[in-house]
């Protein structure tokens, strides 16, 4: 019985073969690397460099990427004056986790930002900006929060499309999760009309607004990210509003979540005494 003896110029060609589909992956890899590389470094160049600084008004934020290196997620953030001296804040996510994601969470945040220097109602500023990018046909969708405070009145008004809602405490020991009506996402309804909610900030206290990269994984579900978020706020509602932040993003890393995650806290002293209105530089 002979044994069996392969071709020696069979074995070099599958040799040769096995090369070119390594090389074919090398390159793939490489490619897809230089995608995130991009993305990462649009998104650091998305966010904001700097936040406000307010007489009474302590703002801190967090961003942590996505644990997968092969992504790059759409999560924002953002706080600026407003032409009435209002402050303007907002935080939310884009659908994808690639450089398009990153390039279409920069045409939310920038419409957002310029359509409320229309109007500072936080229902125009959504309902506007949901239009808007239909008619630029992204195809894409984003949640958002946003909300509008007014140093002078110290009235708050909120509004949602389809994001994760905020949460908050008061040094009066009054503190919650605020499940306020809210809109489908960017992106999806034409002519979509977002509910408000009206408050007024009365005592010092702390506004936590974050994405579902925080609080949401696999098997994590939000309702317990949420949750933990709030034991944070609560306890930490008078600390400042960097360690804060630090520790509510944290969470994320109990959720199994790899998308990315961002945070955005407020901290207010509480009624300010006599003085001039604020109004932007």
């Amino acid at each position: 019985m002979r044994g069996h003896h392969s071709d020696p110029s069979d074995n070099a060609q599958l040799l040769i073969t096995l090369g070119r589909l390594v090389d074919q992956a090398l390159e793939r890899m490489k490619l897809q690397q230089a995608r995130v590389e991009l993305a990462m470094a649009l998104q650091r160049h998305m966010l904001p460099a700097e936040l406000p600084e307010l007489p009474g008004l302590h703002i801190a934020a967090r961003y942590a990427p996505a644990r997968d290196g092969l992504a790059v997620g759409g999560d924002w953030y953002d706080a600026f004056l407003m032409m009435d001296g209002s402050l303007g804040l907002s935080i939310g996510d884009a659908q994808g986790h690639d450089v398009e994601a990153v390039a279409f969470m920069g045409q939310v945040r920038t419409s957002l930002r310029a359509l409320a220097e229309a109007t500072s109602n936080p229902r125009e500023v959504l309902s506007r900006t949901n239009d808007l990018l239909i008619s630029m046909g992204f195809g894409l969708f984003a949640t958002c929060c946003f909300l509008r405070f007014d140093p002078v009145s110290r009235d708050l008004t909120v509004s949602r499309a389809g994001h994760v809602p905020m949460v908050w405490a008061t040094a009066g020991g009054r503190s919650g999760i605020a499940l306020d009506r809210g809109g489908p996402p960017l992106g999806v309804v034409r002519g979509e009309v977002y509910p408000v909610t009206h408050r007024r900030l009365l005592e010092a206290g702390v506004l936590v607004l974050l994405t579902d990269g925080v609080v949401e994984g696999p098997h994590y579900p939000m309702e317990a990210g949420l949750a933990e978020v709030h034991r944070l706020v609560r306890a930490g509602f008078d600390a400042d509003p960097d360690v804060l932040a630090s520790a509510v993003v944290k969470v994320a890393e109990r959720t199994g979540h790899r998308d990315d995650a961002a945070v955005l806290v407020v901290r207010y002293d509480g009624p300010p005494g006599p003085g001039p209105p604020l109004r932007p530089a």
